[in-house]
């Protein structure tokens, strides 16, 4: 077991602390804020609620969404080295101090740094050219291998750079709820669900860089 105790997280989400892995300066440890799921499980309309807590549970999530058609077929095939071209490598569950942690991959600038995220590079230098390209690449990707993910989000992901050039990396945020996963199979269906989340990509780019007057919820109903 690795203890953590003595260590302060590097980075912390509404659901999740990540950790410099103490004995691996390369990896992360993701742990699990267990009092927030609670608190999301109360909010819980009473139908979800049956669902149970496990969907809340983004260690759970994480690693079926690396479980997901696509990125097994994709490694069966011999081309894991075609799934980490844009996701930090995932290593599996480790135990710690502090429950049950998601072991990952740490991308870092060239200081040694956790890498900045896209929405901190936004913010600092816009939707400029290398950003542009790399946003296509990302994408290109994501046709190309059937990789599902939720809504892609520029907190989400992170600008990494390789080759002398900028390129994404999603680091939350990968998989699909379990009804489209399902549906995954359908190649027609898989196409579109996709397209339609480099869509929504592009738009949330484009309400980051506005005023914001209008909610990002209110700017999707446009």
């Amino acid at each position: 077991m690795i203890d953590l105790s003595e260590q302060k997280p590097f980075a912390s989400g509404y659901n999740r602390h990540c950790y410099w892995h103490p004995e691996n300066p390369g990896r992360c440890l993701k742990v699990i804020r267990p009092e927030n799921i609670e608190a999301r499980y109360e909010r819980q309309q009473p139908l979800k609620k049956i669902l149970g807590k496990s969907r809340l549970n983004d260690n759970k999530q994480e690693q079926l969404a690396h479980k997901q058609s696509a990125v097994v077929s994709l490694i069966s095939q011999g081309h894991e080295s075609t799934v980490w071209q844009h996701l930090p490598r995932f290593y599996g569950e480790t135990p710690t101090s502090l429950g049950i942690a998601n072991e990952s991959e740490v991308l870092v600038d060239d200081q040694g740094n956790p890498a900045q995220t896209l929405e901190s590079y936004l913010q600092n230098h816009g939707f400029d050219e290398p950003i542009k390209a790399a946003s296509a690449r990302f994408c290109d990707w994501l046709e190309a291998t059937g990789i599902l993910t939720r809504n892609l989000l520029p907190h989400n992901l992170v600008v990494v750079e390789r080759n002398n050039q900028p390129e994404l990396f999603l680091v939350d945020g990968l998989g699909a709820p379990n009804m489209q996963n399902s549906l995954s199979t359908i190649p027609a269906w898989r196409k579109r669900y996709i397209s339609r989340r480099i869509r929504r990509f592009y738009k949330r780019i484009t309400w980051e860089l506005s005023d914001k007057k209008e909610s990002w919820e209110a700017s999707q109903r446009l």
